[in-house]
């Protein structure tokens, strides 16, 4: 049997306008908007380390020079905090990526749709296997992060592997929607109507694809709402590859959205040390 190829490399589509929060995003990225004391992109390059990938794809624009920012040196900062005897605070910051990680930022010029994010990292993935992972779906898990237990599943069956989670019937049209039997994937369609859906199981931001999808990308035109989408190119792979669903252990925040960003940031906040028992005070206070 050929050995697989080991999973070493993750894309992080970051170019997106982040419509949704301006004028908050107007100058800084929706990635970098912070769920406490980190900002959303990095839970999910955390979440990618954790799952053992050691080459971090930035697809991004020329407006958001904050995340390379914020993943550099900044020896002044670093200088001051060690100076001030702040030692915690200056772990927290030099040692976001260890020194053997790699980060490699591609433009794409213009946003034009997941699939199309996905296929600018062509050049900085070759034809390996590849995690996506967006920032906006932020995942909470008791145990494992989201992509190291799809990573194992790759690691047993070799096949590319979807997360995903059960959604609210009349929502489908928000999400890429899979018909699956026994966790291998028979369909998938981007935002189908509720009376036209196959499930109610939803994809979500997380993917471990075989490298193939990029000369399935290649073939793909314009789809739901005019755009490039993944879902349609992985419609295409399933004639020739096989791929799985992961319905994850955690707990999804929709940080794309207003409200899903407050809930995360509520969750987190009530389980910081430091914040829980003056937050629950605050809110007991609201509430009356």
């Amino acid at each position: 049997m050929t050995p697989r190829k080991p999973l070493k490399k993750a894309v992080f589509p970051v170019a997106g306008l982040g419509t949704r929060f301006l004028p908050a995003t107007k100058s800084i990225p929706k990635e970098m908007l912070p769920i406490v004391d980190k900002p959303l992109i990095q839970y999910a390059v955390e979440e990618a380390l954790e799952a053992g990938i050691e080459s971090l794809i930035f697809v991004t624009s020329r407006r958001k020079h904050a995340i390379s920012d914020h993943f550099d040196s900044e020896p002044e900062l670093e200088n001051h905090l060690s100076k001030s005897g702040k030692h915690e605070l200056l772990e927290r910051i030099s040692s976001v990526i260890p020194n053997h990680i790699s980060r490699i930022y591609v433009p794409q010029l213009s946003p034009r749709g997941l699939g199309h994010a996905v296929a600018c990292a062509r050049s900085a993935v070759g034809n390996e296997p590849f995690a996506v992972l967006l920032a906006d779906d932020l995942i909470k898990s008791p145990d494992q992060g989201c992509l190291k237990q799809m990573a194992e599943v790759y690691r047993k069956t070799g096949d590319s592997v979807l997360a995903v989670e059960t959604v609210a019937a009349d929502q489908t049209d928000r999400y890429g929607i899979v018909d699956a039997r026994d966790t291998v994937v028979r369909s998938i369609v981007e935002k189908p109507a509720p009376s036209a859906a196959p499930s109610n199981t939803g994809v979500v931001g997380r993917y471990i694809l075989d490298g193939k999808i990029f000369e399935l990308l290649d073939q793909t035109g314009p789809g739901a709402g005019g755009e490039i989408q993944l879902t349609d190119a992985i419609a295409k792979l399933l004639f020739e590859k096989r791929v799985r669903v992961h319905h994850f252990e955690g707990t999804r925040y929709d940080c794309g959205s207003q409200s899903g960003y407050i809930k995360a940031t509520m969750a987190y906040a009530l389980e910081h040390p430091k914040l829980r028992d003056e937050l629950l005070e605050f809110v007991r206070e609201f509430l009356v």
